[in-house]
């Protein structure tokens, strides 16, 4: 299991899974003439109530429900799959960006070390958490390292649901890092500084990237006091003043399934940014096939499975 595992150091599997709040899905994804492509993908809706992503709380409230919809979904796509990669909710983790002037030389370190400075935020005992880290930029003043503090417990909650239907959940890894591999796995994909707003039915997420190195993250309740537009303002505000940014060369916003006002989102967006905001389509990085109808809601939906998928394919 590789909660925020690295884009590269575990293969890509052939199933993608996300257990959200308010749908099941999964797809997979086919090479024709070297290039990759859509194939089966199937997705079930789920009632308010049936999973609700929390970092401490339970969060699968109903699992026969939760449960019955993932095997429906792998029916309608004609697969039982034996092992698969799990997208989960951002809320589940604690996401951090941590850095240290010098890095210890023995893995072992660094793990006591990464987990010390974790401790002092954690909701919960360290000895209950899974805390996992990948290499992101390096500074000026030493290496970062994002950092994931997960409830073992709840990651377990999300994992027996792909084992009671016959599936291993080989990567677990959260909807926003995955529709980044998306953006990242496309030709198109951007050098330089780019930001990425993904906003789900209950939660939304900012995130802050220097060609493929993630700078900055930030998730927040979908009920928080304050706009969406606000916060994104926040942001570039901060991206400005501490990351002396000079400018986004791309902004893009996923949820278009999961907000019926995505538009007036993207144009509030736009005008507090004084920049063009663009929707994430993962037809970039893998086409579809004809008799698939690219709806907003589909494409929202396909977004973190294809970035799964194809995350072997994200530049080193």
């Amino acid at each position: 299991m590789s909660l925020l595992a690295s884009l590269r150091e575990t293969s890509a599997p052939g199933v993608a899974v996300e257990l959200a709040s308010r749908r099941v899905s999964a797809a997979t994804v086919e090479f024709r003439g070297g290039q990759p492509v859509v194939g089966a993908h199937a997705s079930e809706p789920l009632p308010d109530g049936a999973l609700v992503p929390s970092l401490t709380n339970e969060n699968i409230r109903d699992r026969a429900l939760v449960a019955g919809a993932l095997g429906r979904v792998f029916d309608r796509m004609g697969v039982r799959p034996k092992r698969v990669g799990l997208v989960v909710p951002d809320p589940i983790a604690k996401v951090s960006l941590v850095r240290f002037e010098k890095v210890p030389a023995r893995a072992q370190d660094l793990d006591q070390l990464v987990r010390w400075q974790v401790k002092k935020a954690a909701p919960f005992p360290i000895e209950e958490a899974q805390v996992t880290y990948v290499r992101g930029a390096q500074m000026p003043d030493g290496q970062e390292f994002i950092v994931s503090l997960a409830r073992r417990a709840i990651v377990e909650e999300y994992e027996q649901l792909c084992a009671d239907a016959g599936a291993h959940a080989g990567i677990v890894d959260l909807a926003t890092f995955n529709v980044i591999n998306a953006v990242l796995a496309s030709p198109a994909a951007p050098e330089s500084d780019w930001l990425l707003v993904n906003v789900a039915a209950d939660y939304a997420s900012i995130a802050i990237v220097r060609g493929e190195h993630l700078m900055f993250f930030r998730n927040r309740a979908a009920d928080t006091d304050g706009t969406l537009a606000d916060l994104v303002h926040q942001t570039a505000m901060y991206y400005e003043d501490r990351l002396k940014g000079g400018g986004f060369a791309r902004v893009v916003v996923s949820g278009a399934g999961a907000r019926e006002d995505i538009d007036q989102v993207r144009r509030s967006l736009e005008e507090r940014l004084t920049t063009r905001v663009d929707t994430v389509d993962p037809r970039s990085t893998a086409a579809l096939t004809d008799r698939i109808t690219a709806a907003p809601s589909l494409l929202d939906t396909l977004a973190p499975l294809v970035g799964l998928l194809l995350r072997d394919r994200v530049a080193a």
